[in-house]
């Protein structure tokens, strides 16, 4: 909670707590609304992929780790004594290098402004470099005798001369990216008039302002709300902005009403936390000033952070690599139980050995999910809006066996290669499931929420013995408590814990038909 003695109370953790307990309703996002031909237009510039500042920071502090660590090591092989192990040249100057990279970070120096600007940090620069090759030219010294000074020189002065052409490089280079719109925050902001005119105002006064404002969306009519904000088109209403979210590749959505709004903003936020976006509320005009700790800032604008996208950067890219590696050892250890499923399902039953469905993945999208086929083909229902029941006469004998198992799932690995699926996720389901007569949506209102991150082959709910058949309310509002709940406190290690609890509790068929 952000907190101003003698004054009003804004308590973000209540404003969320509020939005998840369902208390405004969520759009259908099966029934999207139609884009006006401006707003479309617009979606289709920013279909493309950005390059996140955070990505290029992490790999950056690699590349100069790398750099460091290359000068150090010719300069130790050309004119080091030639007596000198190479395991304590590479182990020392290794050491030296990741201390240079941890100075620069400590002085701010992979900062975006710092890196756009290296003249200005170039004296950080050098003491850092200069620090990292004093201390690992002593523990040289301690170890195995000093550099000779010819190395040293050479050290010293070459790592400098490759630190500093590098940072001119990359800030041109960044400058560059930052002009042609390759790296940069995409934002949207929600609300028009004079708030959204001041609010990107004061985002265009910033000098390394990585922002790029898209458009307006705003539910008031021309007469509350021009047409064009501060050289900004309004796009559409809040309804269209959902669907135009998932049409561009959108990082942020801003919204500019005064924090005692509090009720408009609840609306506003129910209708738009279902989308892997970061949702701020700008903070810039509030007369009401809070603690440091309660803002977040882009240059010099304070923001509320209401709600941040799920599993980002760094930490999808390290989910990723989980997801392939784990996944090619599954298909190399099981695919004689593949080979094996398949032929019984070729063999005892006419048809196709795979069966594909259309299931909602990532952001609502629709994707093609691979099982083995586990009906007859004459009674298979690829909606799956009439729901496998016990003994259901849809289902052949070896389909039976391999739902009960889940071996009918085995092929989505090759989903997750794909990247459709992830390994660990909230379960996928299909287009036109239901519960009943009625659809998820119609049950719990903050169902679509579990789409902010890709769906999983296996997920939190499913180990905790909610598998199978969904044929209640209660079931299906279980399931997205612990869809969310998985989404909310996400790591790598909490999915190697689901995947290795997955086939113990797999053992427990009692719901799967």
């Amino acid at each position: 909670m952000s907190k101003l003695e003698g004054q009003e109370q804004f308590d973000i953790e209540a404003l969320r707590r509020r939005v998840s307990d369902g208390v405004a309703s969520t759009p259908d996002p099966h029934e999207p609304v139609e884009l006006n031909p401006l707003a479309r237009q617009v979606a289709e510039q920013f279909r493309d992929e950005n390059y996140s500042p955070s990505m290029l920071i992490g790999q950056y502090r690699l590349v100069e780790f790398l750099l460091m660590l290359a000068v150090g090591l010719m300069a130790e092989l050309l004119f080091g004594p030639a007596e000198r192990s190479l395991a304590i040249r590479f182990s020392v100057i290794g050491a030296g290098a990741a201390l240079v990279v941890l100075l620069l970070q400590l002085a701010d120096a992979y900062q975006i402004p710092s890196i756009r600007a290296p003249g200005r940090t170039r004296m950080r620069l050098l003491g850092s470099w200069v620090i990292g090759v004093a201390i690992s030219t002593g523990i040289l010294l301690a170890a195995d005798g000093a550099p000779t000074i010819v190395g040293l020189i050479v050290w010293l002065v070459g790592g400098a001369c490759v630190l500093l052409i590098e940072r001119f490089l990359t800030a041109f280079a960044i400058r560059n990216w930052a002009r042609n719109g390759i790296m940069e925050r995409r934002a949207v902001i929600v609300g028009g008039g004079q708030p959204a005119k001041e609010l990107a105002r004061a985002l265009e006064r910033q000098p390394d302002n990585d922002i790029r404002i898209c458009g307006i969306f705003d539910d008031r009519g021309s007469d509350r709300s021009p047409e064009v904000v501060a050289g900004y088109p309004k796009l559409g209403t809040f309804a269209e902005l959902v669907e135009f979210s998932r049409l561009a590749r959108i990082d942020m959505l801003i919204i500019a009403l005064p924090p005692t709004a509090e009720d408009r903003i609840l609306q506003l936020i129910r209708k738009l936390w279902v989308l892997p976006v970061d949702i701020r509320l700008a903070a810039h005009a509030n007369r009401l000033r809070f603690r440091p700790r309660a803002y977040s800032h882009v240059g010099a604008v304070p923001m509320f952070d209401i709600f941040d996208k799920p599993i980002r950067d760094w930490d999808s890219v390290a989910k990723r690599a989980f997801d392939i590696f784990f996944s090619m050892l599954a298909i190399v250890f099981l695919w004689p139980v593949m080979l094996g499923v398949a032929l019984a399902v070729k063999l005892t039953s006419a048809g196709p050995i795979l069966f594909v469905q259309k299931r909602h993945g990532f952001n609502n999208e629709i994707i093609n999910v691979l099982k083995f086929r586990s009906m007859y083909t004459h009674l298979g229902d690829p909606t799956a809006k009439l729901a496998v029941t016990k003994g259901d006469p849809r289902v052949t004998p070896v389909g039976r066996f391999i739902r009960k198992s889940s071996l009918d799932e085995l092929p989505q690995f090759f989903n997750v290669l794909r990247g459709d699926l992830s390994l660990v996720g909230p379960r996928p389901h299909a287009v036109q499931a239901q519960t009943g007569d009625r659809k998820y949506v119609d049950v719990v209102e903050s169902y679509f929420a579990r789409h902010r991150v890709k769906p999983g082959v296996t997920g939190w709910a499913q180990i905790n013995g909610l598998r199978g058949e969904i044929d209640t309310d209660e079931k299906i509002r279980a399931r997205i408590t612990y869809d969310l709940d998985y989404i909310e406190n996400w790591s790598l290690l909490f999915d190697l814990k689901i995947l290795f609890l997955t086939p113990i509790r797999l053992l427990n068929t009692d719901n799967a038909y």
